[in-house]
């Protein structure tokens, strides 16, 4: 073969080479639509999805010892993503759960470590600076949990001087706090810890949502009652949960909206409320999309 034809060929395979780089590098604006690309529409049309929520809340996110997963917030989020993928005449999509502490759950949607997280996420003004939110999906409202014996504990003023926990990135503890300087905060990286202290009797009391209490109080029937919160006479916080996921992706935000409605209006969100927490004035239904609470 001739020196001349060998340049030839090597020129020619150069210029093939380039040409697929170049249309690659064009094609990642249409990545998303080929279920390649990076966010939540994209992975559920790709048929696999990262779900954030707890693995350690009864009745809401649970790891179950066979691996499996229970709970109010793992079924919504189930819910949503099948929902999305039926709206977009995609297949539903295979989902792995990750477990998100409190703590980190925005720097986990930020890092891209997961889809979206249904996580008794409440929605706040700073929360939403870092993340987008679908919902709110439900309200509940901030509880005791005490021991069964406690006849101390009625309210607010019952914690005076008294030890309370909470998690590590939790807001309900700091909103006592602020209302009672005298209580002495003690936080987790989880609420198990919390109920393990409650247990030991290493501190008065543990404070978050009714919804998460009342899952840890019907696990251990018989030794932990949960008390309201109140002030003035109304529940002491009310706490909005939402879907966190990556910010600004207002498509993604919307088509779970989208889903919400749908959960709700099906009368699906009341089936699983009671199949998971049982009856009671613990949550009421959120309207998705209504985020004028946030201050």
């Amino acid at each position: 073969m001739s020196r001349s034809h060998i340049t030839r060929v090597i020129a020619a395979t150069s210029a093939v080479l380039a040409s697929g780089a170049l249309l690659a590098a064009c094609g990642g604006s249409s990545d998303s639509a080929s279920g390649e690309g990076e966010g939540l529409l994209a992975h559920i049309e790709s048929g696999n999805v990262t779900l954030g929520t707890k693995f350690d809340q009864p009745g809401l996110g649970l790891r179950e010892g066979d691996g499996s997963m229970s709970g109010l917030d793992v079924d919504v989020a189930t819910y949503v993503v099948n929902q999305i993928a039926k709206d977009k005449g995609w297949a539903e999509p295979k989902i792995e759960w990750k477990e998100t502490p409190s703590a980190q759950r925005e720097t986990l949607i930020e890092n891209g470590q997961v889809d979206m997280i249904a996580a008794t996420y409440s929605i706040n003004a700073s929360r939403a600076e870092k993340v987008n939110f679908g919902g709110p999906y439900l309200v509940t409202h901030q509880a005791l949990l005490v021991s069964e014996d406690n006849a101390e504990i009625k309210g607010l003023d019952g914690l005076d001087g008294k030890i309370l926990c909470s998690v590590t990135g939790s807001t309900p503890a700091q909103k006592v706090k602020e209302a009672l300087p005298s209580v002495q905060l003690q936080e987790f990286d989880t609420y198990s810890s919390c109920v393990e202290a409650l247990s030991q009797g290493t501190i008065d009391a543990m404070t978050t949502d009714a919804t998460i209490l009342n899952g840890y109080a019907a696990q251990n029937e018989g030794k932990f009652k949960v008390v309201e919160l109140e002030k003035d006479g109304k529940p002491f916080t009310d706490e909005y949960y939402g879907i966190g996921l990556a910010k600004d992706d207002q498509e993604a935000t919307d088509a779970i909206n989208a889903a919400l409605e749908e959960m709700h209006s099906s009368g699906e969100f009341d089936k699983l409320v009671s199949a998971n927490l049982g009856e009671g004035d613990a949550i009421e239904p959120g309207t998705p999309g209504d985020l004028s609470f946030v201050e």
